[in-house]
């Protein structure tokens, strides 16, 4: 009989190599016990027969990301959001060709833009998914931040009737909340709370501004997760130059072609509508 332990390593072996980066686990009775998610968006209302929620995440890779908006990223973006509802449904398939009853919850839930002004949340929160997943933490930004890519991860959930040990929560914050996506916000959207680490958000100015870039074929905008500090891939891109983006805009006003900025300038000016270069 295999157990626990030995399930989530196959688990993880095989959602690998279906092409996640990251895979946890998060025990139902999590969301009871933290009571941070209203009971209709939690995985037991959701589908009854739920014992545990497998989190996967997918990087965003930082140098693309820097040269939102950009058509590179949105299909950076596109290519993320089918990889993983794709692993989500090919692991569910797996698990009940084993016995163990699955479903997956698709990374968006929501139809348009247009939908989330008035529904501006889908069914089911992929981000505290995570966090009681011991992914990460809920960072100012309202995103999942995790030690490995910062903001810069994609995520998706499975709902399996599999009991499984859930991976430990990380009790530590790891956004430090430096004030730089706030700063960057391209539609001021984050306003910043004295009682709580996370941001009070305006999503109508948030969505707004994603409907203009999605008329110019180059959204979402990413700006939050893009200039965040956090996360070891900066190291591997050799990406720690915060200040290049504090700058971005003044430069760019002062000159279209400085050089400290010229690739993500050109890769804003091909294969999208409009003149906009930050």
């Amino acid at each position: 009989m295999t157990t626990s332990k030995g399930m989530k390593g196959k688990i993880i072996r095989k959602t690998k190599s279906l092409g996640a980066s990251l895979v946890n686990f998060a025990p139902v009775a999590r969301w009871d016990e933290y009571g941070e998610v209203q009971p209709e968006y939690r995985p037991k209302a959701l589908w009854d027969k739920t014992k545990t929620v497998i989190v996967i995440g997918v990087p965003m890779l930082l140098p693309v990301l820097e040269s939102t908006p950009s058509i590179n990223y949105q299909e950076m973006y596109n290519t993320s959001n089918v990889l993983l509802d794709q692993i989500g449904f090919r692991l569910s398939v797996w698990l009940n060709e084993r016995g163990h009853s699955s479903i997956f919850m698709p990374r968006d839930g929501y139809g348009n833009l247009e939908i989330l002004l008035n529904k501006y949340q889908g069914c089911f929160s992929h981000v505290f998914a995570a966090k009681y997943a011991g992914q990460g933490t809920i960072a100012y930004s309202h995103n999942l931040i995790t030690r490995e890519y910062g903001p810069r991860v994609r995520l998706v959930s499975i709902f399996t009737s599999l009991e499984l040990a859930g991976d430990p929560v990380i009790s530590e914050d790891i956004c430090t909340k430096c004030d730089v996506c706030r700063k960057l916000c391209p539609s001021q959207a984050f306003t910043t709370r004295q009682d709580s680490l996370i941001a009070d958000m305006n999503m109508d100015a948030c969505t707004r501004y994603h409907m203009e870039l999605r008329k110019e074929n180059r959204w979402p905008c990413g700006i939050c997760c893009k200039v965040c500090p956090v996360g070891e891939d900066r190291q591997l891109y050799e990406s720690t130059n915060i200040g290049l983006y504090l700058k971005e805009k003044d430069a760019l006003d002062k000159n279209p072609e400085d050089p400290n900025y010229s690739s993500w300038v050109h890769q804003r000016r091909h294969g999208s509508s409009g003149n906009r270069i930050y």
